[in-house]
């Protein structure tokens, strides 16, 4: 097949109404494999063809052998009835018919051999044809199935981004509440102390300002060192969470 085939072969399958969307595999080779088909019913056509021609030349060739046994006999009754004359005249219509006869035979035996040609190439082809079709349902399947899988990786990652938002989301939340928390315990403290007390309520002129500012710093410490045990209790809590979420649907 020459390059023009081929570009010819390509923008056809481009440009056929049953192949609007070629980039599918599948419907690409649903098309070459029905253009085999159709040269395979053309070869059969040929095939068909020949073996009408040998037939019919035998038809022929079984008339003019007929003709021939006629003038034979025709040629012994002349010279039967004395009529060497007749006996000739059959016998040169005769001569003329065999030698037809052996055209005859020669364009059946040449018929004959390029029926078996085609017969051989007809066998050929069928076979490649089966093997393609073979491939080409083997091919879609591994096509529609990678196609699924595509949607199911793109479902999953999906969820996944949303997962990992809502993830991020909660732990802000709880972040916020742990901060929360850490202030109103904090304030707790101090009111038990009666730093809030002596400063809101008494406005600060009372008691030793060192003791005080040294009770305000162990306080604090106090609530950094609960604040972070909160901390990394909540996150170890919600690491466990989320394990707990991955192997639950596996596990079912």
């Amino acid at each position: 097949m020459g390059l023009f085939s081929r570009l010819l072969n390509f923008f056809t399958i481009r440009t056929n109404a049953a192949l609007d969307r070629a980039e599918d595999p599948g419907q690409v080779m649903d098309y070459s494999y029905s253009k085999q088909l159709e040269q395979l019913q053309q070869l059969r056509r040929s095939i068909a063809d020949v073996v009408t021609n040998e037939k019919r030349l035998q038809l022929q060739q079984a008339q003019l052998q007929t003709q021939v046994t006629t003038l034979e006999g025709q040629a012994r009754q002349a010279l039967q009835a004395n009529r060497e004359d007749l006996a000739r005249l059959a016998l040169q219509r005769k001569e003329t018919l065999v030698t037809q006869l052996n055209g005859y035979e020669q364009q059946i035996a040449q018929i004959q051999a390029q029926g078996e040609k085609l017969i051989t190439m007809e066998r050929t082809v069928s076979a490649r044809i089966e093997a393609f079709r073979t491939q080409k349902e083997m091919v879609k399947a591994q096509y529609s199935a990678a196609q699924a899988q595509v949607k199911i990786n793109e479902t999953v990652t999906g969820i996944s981004q949303e997962m990992t938002e809502m993830n991020a989301a909660m732990q802000r939340a709880q972040d916020k509440v742990l901060t929360m928390q850490a202030r109103a315990n904090a304030m707790e403290a101090l009111i038990e102390q009666g730093t809030l007390g002596e400063q809101g309520l008494l406005g600060g002129g009372s008691g030793d300002t060192l003791d005080r500012e040294l009770r305000q710093i162990s306080a604090q410490q106090n609530v950094d060192t609960q604040l972070q045990a909160l901390k990394q209790q909540l996150q170890l809590d919600g690491a466990n969470a989320q394990q707990r979420q991955i192997e639950g649907p596996a596990t079912e």
